[in-house]
Formats: structure tokens, C-alpha cells, sequence
């Protein structure tokens, strides 16, 4: 057998430590780590469990593709494939914030189960580099916009350049502050990068999101990966 079959992917224990513990109801073998006591099967059946899946996941995410038609190309169950994109999503970490850079931000409308429930996605962009730095998703509220906002005084930003959104004048200091023609050019056409890359946030589509959840990791696969 390859060595790599009897690994425990656990607790990265060696060779040595695995040993034969029965076998499953269709027939494979069942291995037990000596160090964790935790086991894992030689072959796994199910497509759900192969190394290269979450891979495959991100990929297919990031082309735009929806959770029925991922599900089907991969040939796993669209509940298995939720709870993959969410637990993929929880391991991105934000990216770090340089300091005293110039910024964009803007907000782009979604909706999330019916066209009723309106759904605003807040985000900033680094103008120089054209990078989605922070993001948050909710009503079009100060509170939404001040969670982006924060981040970007944090980092001590020499200059935010948005639309004319009253919000913005008072959750931003008027020195810092940029209202000027032109100033939100690259994530306005961001935005229409957004809406052409995944199908949930096209303005006239079947395609939606059901659950703010995944709107969520879905946003962070594609931004941050």
C-alpha cells in the first residue's frame, strides 16, 4: 500500500502509527491512528472526501457557477457543498490593511430570497492596487457602512473617495473625505465586474441568494482567494 493511504492527515502522524481496524459496510479498509485514535478509511467512495475538491470548489465559485450546477459538475450533494463553502470561508482571513493608502468605497444592491428583501453589499477598494480590503453585508445603514468605514480609519487612510451618499458626510471626517467627479471610477467598474462574474448579484436574473450566510462566504471566496 502508499504510504500516503495510511497517514493520519490528523494529527500528521507517521506511518507507523496506523494500523488495520476492520472494515466498512462496503467493504473498504478502516485505519486507526495509535497517536489520536481518531480513523479514516483507505478509499473513500464518496467524491465529497477527495484532496482536491475544496480546490475544485473555489475554482467553480469564483467562475460564477451556482450551487446546483457546482453540485452537479462535482458530482456531490448541494447540502455537502454548503457546508464545504462555509467551512471554506471561515479558515480566509481579511487581508492585511497597508497604512496611509488611498481608498474607494461604494455599495452595490442585491436581494436575498425575494426581490422585496433588499440586501446592500458596503466594500472598499485600494485604488492603486485595485483590491478588495474590507466588506460587509447588510441593510443600507450607517451601521453597515461604518463597519467598512472603521477599518479604514484604523489604517489611517489618506483619502476615501465616494459617491454623494449623506451617510458618508457623517461617518467620515470632511478632511479625508472625497466626493469629487471620477473619484469612484475603479470600483464602480468593479461593480459591474461583481455583476458579471456571479450570477446572484445580476440585476435581472433567476439566479439569487437564499441565505445571507452564503452571500457572505461566497463574497469572501471571491475576493480573498
Amino acid at each position: 500500500m502508499e504510504s500516503n493511504q495510511t497517514t493520519c492527515y490528523r494529527c500528521v502522524g507517521d506511518i507507523q502509527k496506523m494500523i488495520k481496524c476492520g472494515k466498512t459496510k462496503s467493504g473498504s479498509q478502516r485505519y486507526i491512528c495509535r497517536a489520536c485514535g481518531k480513523t479514516r478509511v483507505e478509499n473513500y467512495g464518496y467524491r465529497a472526501y477527495r484532496t482536491d475538491t475544496n480546490q475544485k470548489i473555489i475554482q467553480l465559485t469564483k467562475e460564477g457557477l451556482g450551487i446546483r450546477s457546482t453540485a452537479r459538475i462535482l458530482k456531490i450533494s448541494a447540502t455537502t457543498l454548503l457546508k464545504r463553502i462555509v467551512s471554506i470561508a471561515r479558515n480566509i482571513a481579511k487581508p492585511i490593511i497597508s497604512r496611509g493608502k488611498i481608498y474607494e468605497v461604494d455599495e452595490l444592491c442585491t436581494y436575498i430570497r425575494h426581490k422585496k428583501n433588499y440586501i446592500w453589499l458596503v466594500y472598499a477598494l485600494k485604488k492603486n492596487s485595485k483590491t478588495v480590503v474590507s466588506f460587509n453585508v447588510g441593510k443600507r445603514t450607517n451601521k453597515t457602512l461604518k463597519r467598512v468605514l472603521e477599518t479604514l480609519k484604523l489604517s489611517d487612510a489618506k483619502k476615501i473617495f465616494t459617491d454623494r451618499l449623506k451617510n458618508y458626510k457623517y461617518l467620515i471626517s470632511e478632511k479625508m473625505h472625497s466626493v469629487k467627479r471620477f473619484g469612484t471610477n475603479h470600483i464602480e467598474r468593479k461593480n459591474l465586474t461583481l455583476r458579471t462574474h456571479l450570477k446572484r448579484l445580476n440585476r435581472r436574473t433567476i439566479c439569487f441568494s437564499k441565505s445571507l450566510v452564503i452571500l457572505t462566504a461566497i463574497l469572501k471566496i471571491y475576493f480573498w482567494i
